[in-house]
């Protein structure tokens, strides 16, 4: 069974009459129901914000009511005397209404909480497997989809944290909150609840073992969060509470707990998964030496990328509860691959090919060249080894296969598509034969050439503000149509969209000590070739106070002649300043969904420039 059970089943009970019927959050005497009503027809007549001047007539037959926000009286007779009865008055109104509004299962008052979603709704009956385990369950959900949001916090007022898991699910299992009315605070990287007439953006709900409760929250991000990738426990609290997952959630990951920067390619028939540093449950440091696995291609293997990818680690033959190290070259360090293609070898053959690097440290380099992949060992070999003061000349990134009038070329992505190699094996191998995009002075304009490193971003800027550059000739002016600040993309994936006709980018942001985040702030930009110019971007996604970085699009996903295209990136807490690390998610991969139709990509559509 596959997760998009679990969204349809929840909705299904969301919206069905017996479970409208059964909102027993909230214990309210028989008068307030006829004050609801009141408020309701208040509403239609006048409209929200009109009905709310009116709404201190309710006071006068709302004793039940009253007595419910008894303890709000003390504050409100100090108001009296700072604002006048008048605002006294209005403040009752305004906890009248807000109570109305928290019993009849809607959010706050309209001015302060804007948005009217329904906040929680139960089931009369416990969910098959639930009863038994103890579990109270809260499904957070998409409010304008149905479907289980992840990464979205559930927060008590003592600060009890559970984190919903890639179906949306929490398992709150809480002996002394057992039976009793509990507030949580609701909120996740790029969805929100509402705020309460207080600013409180929450729900309160009935804590009952056997029982679930429906919360909504609005999407704030374009893209939209589908669940997690890598990692232990992506579906945990589903399992505990007995909802189905899909078939792959309890496959074997070999030990996976977090897995950093993922590469992957179609190659003979099946798609390969790379990733860097992988975490294992057994010591802080796992395997560095690389981290693989094998999927179906969509279609083929019966699975939706939007459910599920189900990944087939290689594992350790000695130890099968462990993932397999690439790259058992018994050398110190950390080994890392990038650039990861498929190739043609000289007998004509698929072969997987990357660039190595064997790290000291992040930014010191031991070792680095050229590796491919033994298929019969199930594990990389040296195929090369470049000199240490090659800098730039080899694959990087992400690589995109592109057709020139000239020929077949290798680009690959780190910013943005700066170097190039011709897609010839004996060009591969050849660090003279790898080319870099640099702006020539002399021809006020870029060009390929063999002598120079790449330009950067930051290297276009300097001469802008120089005034040796002309704005029409900057290939990386990439500016937010919104706030007409500059965007840096910090790391980028580039690939041709044939829906657009044109090349996009996602990329994330670095530099901005504005933005939300050091490098959680995700954006989209087009172009008419792969090399630009990029002018405007649009922010897709945010992860306030944490780090999403190496975004990967994955086109081999692409749905809907490439109209909605998936992407992922590793989502971590290093380079945040975030002391607090995600439980579970942190250092693992997130996979999104984005349609380019949304009307709120069209400023990145209509900026695009040719060249």
């Amino acid at each position: 069974m596959n997760a998009s059970i679990n969204h349809h089943e929840s909705n299904r009970v969301a919206r069905s009459p017996s479970a409208r019927g059964n909102r027993t959050l909230v214990d309210r005497p028989s008068c307030v129901d006829v004050l609801i009503a009141r408020k309701n027809a208040l509403v239609r007549r006048l409209g929200r914000a009109a009905a709310v001047v009116c709404a201190a007539a309710l006071c006068a037959g709302g004793t039940a009511v009253l007595n419910k926000a008894a303890e709000n009286r003390k504050r409100l007779k100090s108001h009296s005397c700072a604002i006048g009865r008048f605002a006294a008055l209005a403040a009752a109104s305004v906890i009248v209404w807000n109570y109305l509004d928290s019993v009849a299962g809607r959010s706050g008052l309209g001015v302060i909480a804007p948005t009217a979603l329904h906040a929680a709704e139960t089931e009369r009956e416990p969910p098959q497997g639930s009863a038994k385990s103890g579990y109270f369950g809260i499904q957070v959900v998409d409010a304008e989809t149905g479907r289980g949001v992840p990464l979205v916090e559930l927060r008590t007022v003592n600060h009890a944290s559970y984190w919903t898991d890639s179906a949306g699910w929490a398992a709150v299992n809480e002996p002394g909150l057992a039976g009793r009315e509990v507030f949580f605070h609701v909120g996740g990287p790029g969805y929100e609840h509402p705020a309460d007439g207080f600013g409180y953006r929450g729900v309160r709900l009935r804590v009952e073992p056997g029982r679930t409760a429906a919360v909504r929250v609005r999407r704030t991000n374009i893209a939209e969060r589908l669940y997690r990738i890598t990692g232990q426990g992506i579906y945990r609290d589903s399992l505990l509470l007995g909802r189905p997952t899909p078939a792959s959630s309890l496959k074997r990951r070999g030990g996976v707990m977090g897995q950093d920067s993922v590469q992957a390619v179609p190659y003979r028939g099946q798609l390969f998964w790379l990733w860097g540093d992988t975490s294992l449950p057994d010591y802080p440091l796992g395997n560095f030496q690389t981290t693989a696995a094998f999927a179906p291609l969509p279609g083929d293997g019966g699975y939706l990328p939007q459910e599920d990818i189900p990944l087939d680690y290689l594992l350790d033959e000695k130890r099968p509860d462990r993932v397999r190290a690439m790259c058992p070259w018994n050398e110190p360090g950390m080994i890392w691959l990038f650039g990861l293609l498929t190739i043609n070898d000289p007998q004509g053959r698929e072969t997987l090919v990357a660039h190595y690097s064997r790290q000291k440290s992040l930014a010191e380099r031991a070792e680095h060249g050229l590796a491919r992949f033994d298929d019969a060992a199930g594990r990389f070999v040296k195929l090369a080894v470049f000199d240490a003061g090659n800098r730039w000349r080899h694959p990087r990134g992400n690589a995109v296969r592109v057709r020139e009038p000239e020929g077949e070329y290798f680009y690959f992505v780190e910013q943005w598509a700066s170097t190039r190699v011709p897609a010839r094996w004996e060009a591969l191998l050849d660090p003279d034969q790898y080319e870099a995009f640099r702006y020539d002075p002399a021809a006020a304009d870029y060009r390929w050439q063999k002598a120079e490193p790449p330009f950067a971003p930051e290297d276009e800027h300097r001469l802008l503000a120089e005034g040796k550059m002309k704005p029409e000739r900057a290939r990386l002016l990439l500016r937010d149509p919104a706030g007409g600040r500059t965007i840096v993309p910090h790391r980028a994936s580039i690939q041709w969209n044939a829906y657009r006709k044109r090349w996009i980018m996602i990329f994330t942001q670095y530099g901005d000590k504005q933005a939300e985040s050091f490098l959680g702030e995700v954006w989209y930009s087009e172009a008419e070739q792969i090399t630009g110019p990029w002018n405007a971007a649009v922010k897709i996604a945010s992860h306030p106070k944490y780090s999403f970085y190496n975004p990967r699009h994955h086109p081999f996903f692409d749905e809907a002649s490439g109209r909605v295209v998936y992407f992922e990136g590793t989502y971590t807490e290093m380079f945040s300043g975030n002391p607090v690390a995600t439980p579970r998610y942190d250092y693992n991969q997130l996979l999104y969904r984005l349609d380019l139709d949304d009307p709120r990509l069209r400023a990145a559509r209509a900026a695009v420039a040719t060249r």
